[in-house]
């Protein structure tokens, strides 16, 4: 396959959305935080990160969504750092603590091409929103050197429209969360209230960009949409709004990983009902909600048991 990316770089339209994104940071409103603190002076917004990026770790990952995996994994960058901050946060040290090193352009663009290397089916930059002028630019060496697999934006959802165009035409594969249908949630959890609204208007962006999620004939994907929704304790009814907008809103036909493995983390032991782990029959009413409103594209590793479930319950 030919990757979109080729052609902004061969236009030269890459190195201009470069530039924009680069002119960003002086006084950063890359998301909805607007911090607007100048990042290349070494000043720290939320996220906690300056002019480079911070690089957790990097390697291919088997624990993603099957279409992604494939047989030899999807190629990660973790990136330290977060716009979100969740209080609940599975990666609480890379999140919050920014655990992670700096890395130049160059490195960065060497970790993408060092996972290609490896065999990996695509470029999965985990947690990017804050980073998109340094992913960017490290995306044009990459290409000089040859890269040539799918990009994965995988992010909270808490993202700037004005952001997401700069990434028209560069991201294949766009794979969002949506975390907290109310206010009041986003308000308590991760302290952006406008996150559901927000998240609502990115989504229907990246589905504008890159349409339903194409699988070719490997069982891999190649473009498009994959929506992520953790199931909270005592959140169904979150759950439920949620899917509905994607069937109502985006498409009955969009691909989604409905998650079942919340546990307390981070400062969640603090606040109930996140105080506990996600009691199984929660989950299977959000697999059945999935279901009555009519969606099929589930990840594959939970739909033979949803199915099963499903015809036991007739």
């Amino acid at each position: 396959m030919t990757v979109s990316y080729r052609n902004l770089f061969e236009s030269g339209e890459l190195q201009d959305r470069i530039d924009k994104a680069r002119n960003t940071l002086s006084c950063c409103t890359l998301c909805p935080r607007q911090c607007k603190v100048d990042r290349l002076s070494g000043n720290l917004g939320i996220c906690k990160t300056a002019e480079q990026a911070l690089v957790s770790d990097f390697a291919p990952h088997f624990g993603e969504e099957s279409p992604l995996v494939g047989a030899n994994g999807s190629g990660t960058i973790f990136l330290a750092g977060c716009n979100l901050l969740c209080l609940f946060c599975q990666n609480y040290a890379i999140s919050h603590w920014g655990q992670g090193e700096p890395v130049s352009d160059r490195q960065l663009a060497d970790c993408m091409l060092a996972l290609q290397e490896q065999g990996c089916h695509n470029i999965n930059f985990v947690t990017p929103t804050h980073v998109v002028p340094q992913m960017l630019a490290a995306l044009y060496h990459a290409i000089t050197d040859g890269l040539n697999l799918p990009l994965v934006y995988n992010c909270s959802g808490y993202e700037s429209i004005n952001t997401l165009k700069l990434l028209d035409g560069v991201i294949d594969i766009y794979m969002p969360d949506f975390k907290f249908w109310s206010s009041e949630s986003a308000a308590h959890y991760a302290k952006a209230p406008d996150y559901p609204e927000k998240a609502r208007a990115a989504i229907k962006e990246m589905h504008r960009q890159v349409g339903d999620l194409v699988i070719n004939e490997r069982g891999l994907a190649e473009q498009g949409l994959l929506i992520r929704h953790l199931v909270l304790p005592e959140s169904l009814g979150e759950t439920e709004a949620i899917l509905d907008f994607i069937v109502q809103e985006i498409s009955k036909n969009t691909y989604i990983n409905i998650m079942d493995q919340y546990r307390p983390c981070g400062h969640a032991a603090d606040c109930p009902p996140l105080d506990r782990s996600l009691a199984r029959q929660e989950y299977w009413q959000a697999m059945g909600a999935a279901n009555r409103l009519g969606l099929t594209r589930l990840d594959k590793r939970e739909l033979p048991d949803l199915l099963q479930r499903l015809f036991a319950a007739r």
